[in-house]
């Protein structure tokens, strides 16, 4: 009976892990999905009212979803006490991360398609390589340093067929598209100061702190710039697409993203990313009417073959490593 017991419990633990694994696979790439319909609600709202107010009813709708992550957290109180440092770190996280990237992301939106703009985000995965390389002391062997060329080439043919192809105001255009690649610049200096905050503390609580303080951030620069945003004369369009983009596409989407990399390697989650722009180019062509001319598919593809090859040799380097 005993000897029964000692060989069924590692085998139940074994299965329990490999329905773990596949959970935390599956919450990453529901995240990765919903992330691509971002620039699609976004753009619905853009028609009804500026980049500014846009924004922020999306974070104020993320923060209604991260509420019951920081009222849970208060009243558990574990965890280490954050320090001063820590503090001022995540400040400057949430100040980067909202206000200046969205604001400058949306901005760039509003003056190109949404598939020039989910296009040019698959670039973020290999930004983080990058930033990797420079900041964390991570190598880039000599097929990464080439997939980083080949994803910084297909950015730059995006950008130029934005130029070329502008066959009308609301087509893609050189400034939008910069303006998107600037954002994710920005970006990776939010996601490598949260990092070192998630050594710390957990992922859950860096991310509902920095919601909260960034939309706050938000509130005081959108209101003294650009007014009290709008409450009347704005369609149920567009009210359900800001609460879409701020519960699914913002707190929604950070949940699953930080209990999936959770539960697999990071290494391995970092591919999904990819579905951002994939999705959201397909959604730009298909529901909005965008049109993609040779220069975006090549630059396109480009983006995607190199963010791919960058996400799945990661593992290869070294033994996996799974937070649980």
């Amino acid at each position: 009976m005993c000897e029964s017991e000692g060989v069924t419990k590692p085998v139940e633990n074994e299965i329990r892990i490999k329905q773990t694994r596949w959970l935390g696979y599956g919450a990453c790439a529901l995240a990765g999905c919903l992330w691509g319909t971002g620039f699609y609600f976004g753009k619905l709202a853009l028609r009804e009212m500026g980049v500014g107010h846009m924004v922020l009813y999306r974070f104020l709708f993320a923060s209604l979803g991260m509420l019951p992550v920081f009222l849970t957290g208060r009243q558990r109180g574990k965890g280490p006490r954050w320090t001063l440092r820590e503090k001022s770190t995540l400040l400057i996280a949430a100040g980067l991360g909202i206000p200046l990237q969205f604001l400058l992301q949306f901005e760039g939106l509003e003056h190109t398609t949404v598939s020039h703009a989910s296009l040019m985000v698959g670039t973020l995965p290999v930004l983080l390589a990058l930033g990797a390389t420079m900041f964390t002391g991570e190598r880039l062997d000599p097929i990464g340093w080439l997939a980083l060329a080949g994803s910084t080439a297909g950015a730059a043919l995006i950008v130029l067929g934005g130029r070329s192809e502008a066959l009308s105001p609301s087509g893609p255009a050189l400034g939008g598209d910069l303006l998107v690649v600037v954002s994710l610049v920005i970006s990776l200096g939010w996601i490598l100061m949260n990092k070192s905050l998630m050594e710390v503390h957990s992922p859950l609580a860096v991310t509902a702190y920095g919601i909260l303080a960034g939309t706050a951030m938000l509130v005081v620069w959108v209101v003294a710039v650009d007014g009290p945003p709008p409450t009347t004369k704005v369609s149920m369009t567009a009210w359900l697409a800001l609460a879409a983009s701020g519960i699914l596409c913002t707190a929604t989407t950070t949940a699953l993203w930080n209990w999936g990399i959770h539960h697999v390697p990071a290494s391995r989650a970092g591919v999904f990313l990819n579905i951002e722009p994939a999705l959201g180019s397909w959604l730009g062509v298909q529901l909005l009417g965008d049109r993609l001319g040779p220069f975006a598919w090549v630059g396109g593809g480009l983006i995607l073959a190199a963010a791919v090859t960058l996400t799945t040799r990661g593992h290869e380097a070294g033994p996996e490593v799974i937070l649980e």
